[in-house]
């Protein structure tokens, strides 16, 4: 398959990254925690790598797997290293009692990365309305996603077709301002009653 490059260490870096070596994909880990990388690397194995934080990552997908409050500056870090990629932003800027965003109408956390982001560098926002514990499930699952560089989501689009899961495309990257308010309204889901199994999805009939 290809080389996935993955920011990030934590739960959610875990999941993605569990999922698309279970699927082919070879895995880098990039993280300010280079013992904690190295721990999901050896956890995943098949040919998972740790790479330094701050270069180029290896993958031409680059998934930005950080708090929200972080991820422009994350961004901003890398610099030049991340020109030609296609950067994954799964973060929800959710307020303290998760009963909104923090962010607005285009100024939402895709917008800010892309204004950051070093020429040739294209925005995807996507994964931030499924939960770690049903991406780790590795069910058929829809991935809504929003971006505004064709080329870019098609690449994304075929990543994630090849974990066996439904890419839905949502628009241009404005759209990703509405997607951090899915995320308020499945949390708002699995908290009254749904449960946190849930996932948000498109039936065609």
């Amino acid at each position: 398959m290809t080389t996935i490059s993955i920011i990030g260490s934590g739960n959610m870096a875990s999941a993605i990254g569990t999922r698309a070596a279970k699927h082919g994909h070879t895995i880098e880990f990039m993280s300010r925690n280079t013992a904690k990388a190295q721990a999901l690397a050896d956890q995943i194995g098949n040919g998972a790598t740790v790479g330094t934080f701050g270069a180029r990552p290896a993958g031409d997908i680059v998934i930005v797997a950080v708090l929200y409050a972080g991820a422009v500056e994350v961004v901003e870090h890398y610099g030049d290293a991340l020109a030609g990629k296609t950067l994954v932003d799964i973060t929800n800027p959710f307020n303290a009692d998760a009963s909104g965003v923090v962010t607005t109408a285009g100024n939402s956390v895709s917008e800010q990365i892309a204004a950051a982001a070093p020429e040739g560098a294209h925005v995807v926002k996507a994964f931030n309305t499924i939960f770690q514990g049903v991406l780790a499930a590795d069910k058929p699952v829809d991935v809504f996603f929003a971006g505004d560089s064709v080329e870019a989501k098609a690449r994304f689009a075929a990543f994630v077709e090849s974990l066996d899961m439904r890419a839905r495309d949502t628009g241009g990257l404005k759209m990703a301002h509405a997607l951090e308010w899915a995320g308020i309204l499945l949390v708002g889901l699995a908290s009254n009653g749904a449960g946190f199994e849930i996932a948000l999805g498109v039936e065609v009939r």
